[in-house]
């Protein structure tokens, strides 16, 4: 499988180069498998815990790629719009690479997010009311101060960096049936599908995203890119809209599609911290919730469930497990 854009192709080789950079700074991380998880779904569950990575997200795979790639270009600043972990990622890439970062979030953004975001000495914007009211204040900021811009998914050396991590899956679980991934911009589901089908064709890839903001859903479903709605809590999820890059990829590859609602992705968090004494944030812990709901379909394989990040409010954590469980 090789896409090609105008600058860079994607594809299982650009994959394992960006090996060579993503893992001057980070390690492989843990694959685990989880007993209870496994009793309760009736699969094999093991989690792939992209939370633990520098940033709390996986994100951070795809803006070392990417930032290795723009020092090499001699670029000095870059600027980008984010609902946090993509900022996050670009801004502490940008800091290892001695790139100068403008980070773009919209209004009541994630304050821990915001706060990761400062801690590498980026700039942080606070613009408009949603992710999409972000993007394009981002480009107005670009031409003004003359910054590289980077998408928050049509970018190639993202989606190769973010590839770097189904590598791993497949050295540690080569016997892997199912993986469960949520999805915002799609780069994780681009990179996954990148890799995965073009190894084994027969692994089962499952989406899974905010009812609340759809966007991906809708265009996979129509075949068209769609725009929708955008008012889940969960940040990993809001994006009002699907990207081209990112949806030629994954059109055509997904087994299905899980939506879930706000109540279910709440629980989700609940669920990642009982189980795995994990801290995941919403779109980190649907994998969970979308596993128990289509739990008849997994029964007896070896399924991986992507924790894509950890980079939750508190008082979405408290509220998870007040509703929930208790305290």
């Amino acid at each position: 499988m090789n896409v090609l854009t105008k600058e860079y192709p994607i594809s299982l080789i650009e994959v394992l180069r960006a090996e060579k950079v993503v893992y001057q700074y980070i390690k492989a991380t843990p694959l685990i498998y989880y007993n209870s998880l496994s009793n309760l779904i009736g699969g094999n569950i093991y989690i792939k815990h992209e939370n633990h990575l520098p940033g709390g997200s996986f994100k951070i795979r795809g803006g070392l790629n990417i930032m290795h790639h723009l020092k090499q270009q001699n670029i000095k600043g870059v600027i980008t719009f984010s609902t946090g972990n993509h900022g996050i990622s670009i801004a502490t890439a940008a800091k290892l690479s001695e790139i100068d970062a403008t980070i773009v979030v919209p209004k009541g953004n994630n304050p821990e997010k915001n706060q990761r975001i400062r801690e590498t000495g980026a700039f942080l914007e606070e613009v408009g009311d949603d992710f999409e009211q972000a993007a394009q204040a981002g480009v107005q900021i670009q031409k003004e101060r003359g910054l590289y811009y980077i998408h928050a998914a049509n970018e190639p050396h993202l989606i190769n960096g973010v590839g770097t991590e189904y590598n791993e899956i497949l050295r540690e679980l080569p016997d892997i049936d199912a993986i469960i991934l949520p999805i915002g911009g799609g780069s994780e589901l681009a990179a996954a599908v990148t890799v995965l089908k073009t190894v084994n064709p027969r692994i089962e890839i499952y989406a899974v995203q905010a009812e609340a903001s759809k966007s991906a859903y809708l265009s996979w479903k129509t075949g068209k890119i769609k725009q929708s709605t955008n008012k889940t809590f969960a940040g990993g999820f809001a994006t009002g809209t699907a990207y081209e890059i990112p949806f030629n990829l994954y059109k055509n590859q997904l087994t299905d599609f899980i939506l879930l609602s706000e109540e279910e992705i709440a629980h989700g968090i609940y669920m990642a911290l009982t189980h795995t004494h994990n801290l995941a944030e919403g779109a980190g812990a649907s994998t969970i919730i979308a596993a128990h709901k289509i739990k008849d379909r997994l029964k007896g394989k070896n399924v991986v469930l992507q924790m894509s990040g950890c980079n939750e409010t508190m008082k979405c954590v408290y509220d998870s497990i007040l509703h929930n469980g208790g305290i």
